[in-house]
């Protein structure tokens, strides 16, 4: 059995030890919290949830086993392809994408905006270390990294508000710690803040130019009103957390997540409160998420490649940063974004009539598949500079 361990889960044990724990977690919490879910599309059976949600857990493991032997030297130059597929995806979807809530996120049961995010923070690490010694020039170092960022948030802002905005404060934090000059980006936020700005302002002058901006107006509205009626969803989070209490209703004991539309993804934390307590349920997920990062930080602080280097901080920036963004929303210190709790919520595919098949686990669509692609580098640590520098260029 130690021989099987030591051939087949390489890289950082720990790292693994909390996959493991948190995908066993979202099993129990994909039984727990999909009831509503369950009731409002196929009678209650919450099984063809739990059996795809475990199906695809597994699937997911997979995948990180194949990758830990995939050198990730190699994802340098596949990023280059990647970026121009991700925008010609995100621009099809864009157009022609089924839409959920004014949104157009989805084409062909497949959400672009997951894979942009992997391929825009390889690429972003790439240039980066490709570009080391002219970082602190704007038109040389920086031009050519901001322009698929911008292009690629531009993209999802419409559908996404809250996933362009995480994503571009991931790559405008990588730019930061590659030692650009904070008067250029001070420019880049200032750019930014006078662009959204303008849309804000072009949807004013034309009613319905972008039908999200009335949805992002109304959630701060209804958040900062303080008013139940308009703030059901977060309302109902509250209850839930205080339900719960320190050590929670039990399992399935819930009650609350009956009245939460989305129990099983924006307000899973909320949910996994009120079953597992504030001691397991909520602060337990804080460290487990939080030794997540700093284990990567870690490896990051001593891979000898600048690229991997990069890449092992801005996956694992963006896995925490969405994590506290869905408990921020869950326990009601931020409006509702959107965002599930990576590695343990479900999602739904925005299909013209979701059904039971359409269910799949975020952790391995999304955000498992940034832990994933993390997962190869933390396990690819000992490469050496000189190896990786004949690839990226």
């Amino acid at each position: 059995m130690q021989q099987l361990i030591e051939k087949y889960l390489k890289g950082d044990k720990v790292i693994w030890t909390i996959i493991i724990l948190l995908s066993l977690y979202s099993i129990v919490m994909a039984y727990s919290s999909s009831s509503n879910l369950a009731f409002r599309i196929s009678g209650g059976n919450v099984a063809p949830y739990v059996i795809k949600h475990t199906l695809i857990i597994i699937i997911g493991i997979i995948l990180i086993i194949y990758l830990q032997f995939f050198p990730y030297k190699y994802f340098s130059r596949l990023s280059q392809i990647g970026i121009f597929v991700s925008i010609v995806l995100l621009f099809v979807t864009l157009l022609f994408g089924v839409s959920k809530g004014n949104a157009s996120r989805w084409i062909m049961g497949f959400q672009p905006s997951d894979f942009a995010k992997l391929v825009l923070i390889i690429y972003v690490s790439r240039m980066l270390s490709n570009k080391k010694g002219e970082i602190k020039d704007f038109k040389k170092g920086l031009i050519p990294i901001l322009w698929p960022v911008a292009l690629i948030c531009g993209l999802i802002l419409p559908a996404d508000f809250s996933t362009a905005a995480m994503l571009f404060t991931v790559c405008f934090t990588m730019m930061f710690i590659g030692g650009a000059k904070i008067k250029h980006l001070g420019s880049i936020i200032g750019t930014a803040f006078l662009g959204f700005a303008f849309l804000i302002l072009v949807n004013i002058a034309v009613p319905g130019f972008l039908p999200r901006v009335d949805t992002w107006e109304k959630r701060m509205m209804s958040f900062g009103s303080g008013e139940k009626q308009e703030n059901y969803q977060a309302e109902m989070a509250k209850r839930a957390v205080a339900n719960g209490f320190l050590f929670g209703k039990g399992p399935g004991k819930g009650h609350v997540k009956n009245d939460l539309y989305s129990a099983q993804s924006d307000f899973i934390y909320a949910s996994s409160i009120e079953e597992f307590g504030s001691i397991i349920g909520g602060i337990g997920l804080v460290i487990l998420y939080m030794i997540l990062f700093f284990r990567a930080i870690r490896i990051m602080n001593k891979v000898d490649s600048k690229f991997a280097s990069f890449i092992v901080f801005g996956l694992s920036f963006m896995l925490i940063f969405q994590s506290f963004i869905n408990m921020g929303v869950g326990v009601n210190l931020f409006p509702v974004t959107g965002q599930p709790l990576p590695l343990i919520a479900l999602t739904l595919e925005a299909s013209s009539g979701v059904k039971p098949r359409s269910v799949k686990t975020f952790g391995v669509t999304s955000s498992s598949g940034t832990l994933h692609s993390l997962q190869v580098f933390l396990a690819s640590r000992w490469a050496k500079t000189s190896e990786h520098a004949a690839l990226i260029k």
